[in-house]
């Protein structure tokens, strides 16, 4: 058999490599073709698409794309599974990700947003010990109840997202059936300076649709990529995806004229005090053609704003700025803008574009951390019990139960009372449920 001569030459003890270059290259780019897994949302699935505004809102932002009905302005859509690992199903209980790049004149506007219309807490600062109570246990690498539970127990705002996430809407097969909520609150202005607070939601034209606790699992070993598999055969049949955005607005000198402060995660926004207004579509039509490069490098960052967007005080938000930003240089480089996924598609005015991340605000005084002004955790939890069905608050309950019945009995009694806060009849068939 002939050696390579440039590859080996004969020594004392053998054939000693020396400097192939091609294996060299071939090996090292094997080693660094990865990258770091996301911190949370990490499985995700991508389509291309677009969006078009049904009539102009220039009464409230000037932002570009959201004026002229005739222009299709080309997106990307990420979807995800929020606390699971990129090799978890698709169908376990679960927080979903829902993130739009609008790749706008003005430069990228990025979107997140996610299945539930709340989220766990209202501050950035608790966004750390949220994630280690998800994530599988420092010691042994296994996911348990009773970590996340004995978080609930000790940060009761946390009751309203659990209420949505043990429900139905917690268990999903299909992306494409799956609502969108933007949980944070930016602001909108508009060309005379008039601002509105705004949140958005995503409504699929396809019908809302969910799965039972039994079927997610039977799913999760059938057919761990369920909701990936959907996406991509539906596009594959070159089968619309569609989704309506809405939004909801409040004026920004009434933001203190409510009984919920505007600014928290934690809260809905009720429809019969401030109701949405539908503002375009966005329909997707084109799969992905290399996943790496086009899922697992796109950026979202809550930053990515454009003139006539600007971010709002709530402090989700603001940590969410930073903490994005940070987060995509360390997995992806600093260079991560340039990857195609990531640029921009048109020519822009980079000192305008810049401009519009910064809103100047004198500030007098001393900054520091303070409670919540409107820090009641249990009624919008109470009222979203409630507006559900008799069956459906079985199903909430039955859920709630089975993942909470073998932690320790002071979490579950703690975690009892806030459901008792919430609704006497809640809490009181989740205490006989539990034998307590």
């Amino acid at each position: 058999m002939n050696q390579d001569k440039s590859s080996l030459t004969a020594g004392k003890n053998g054939p000693v490599l020396l400097q192939d270059i091609r294996l060299i290259e071939k090996l090292t780019g094997l080693v660094r073709e990865r990258i770091p897994e996301r911190i949370v949302f990490s499985k995700g699935s991508g389509a291309h698409g677009y969006f078009r505004v049904y009539m102009p809102m220039s009464d409230f932002t000037k932002a570009a794309f959201l004026q002229n009905t005739d222009r299709k302005t080309p997106v990307f859509v990420r979807f995800s599974t929020m606390t699971g690992s990129k090799g978890s199903a698709d169908t376990l209980r679960d927080i979903r990700g829902f993130d739009v790049k609008f790749y706008t004149t003005e430069g990228n506007c990025d979107l997140l947003s996610i299945s539930l219309p709340v989220f766990f807490i209202r501050d950035a600062i608790g966004f750390p010990d949220l994630i280690h109570a998800i994530k599988p246990s420092p010691h042994t690498n296994i996911t348990e109840p009773g970590r996340f539970w004995k978080y609930i127990s000790e940060t009761p705002e946390t009751i309203h997202a659990i209420i949505w996430l043990f429900s139905d809407r917690g268990t999903l097969k299909s992306y494409r059936h799956m609502e969108g909520f933007g949980i944070n609150t930016y602001v909108w202005v508009n060309s005379s300076g008039q601002r509105q607070l705004v949140r958005y939601h995503w409504k699929p034209m396809q019908g809302v649709k969910s799965i039972s606790r039994q079927e997610a699992e039977f799913l999760a070993g059938f057919d761990p990529d369920a909701a990936a598999r959907d996406l991509c055969d539906s596009l594959e049949r070159d089968e619309l995806t569609e989704f309506e955005l809405s939004v909801q607005m409040i004026p920004y000198e009434k933001m203190n004229r409510y009984d919920f402060n505007p600014l928290d995660a934690t809260k809905l926004w009720p429809e019969k005090i401030v109701p949405q207004m539908k503002v375009g579509k966005l329909t997707l039509n084109k799969s992905t053609e290399n996943y790496f490069e086009e899922v697992e490098k796109a950026a979202f960052l809550q930053a990515n704003i454009v003139p006539g967007i600007e971010f709002s005080f709530d402090l989700l938000l603001q940590g969410g700025i930073i903490a994005s930003l940070d987060a995509e240089r360390h997995r992806l480089g600093t260079d991560f803008a340039q990857f195609p996924i990531n640029q921009t598609k048109y020519p822009i005015n980079l000192e305008i574009s810049h401009q519009s991340y910064t809103i100047p605000i004198d500030v007098e005084g001393k900054i520091e951390r303070c409670q919540e002004s409107h820090a009641d955790d249990f009624s919008q939890a109470g009222d979203s019990y409630r507006s559900m069905t008799p069956r459906e608050q079985d199903t909430l309950i039955n859920n709630i139960m089975d993942n909470l019945m073998f932690v320790d009995d002071k979490i579950q009694k703690k975690v009892v009372s806030y459901f008792m806060n919430a609704d006497d009849e809640f809490g009181a068939k989740i205490t006989r449920g539990l034998d307590f």
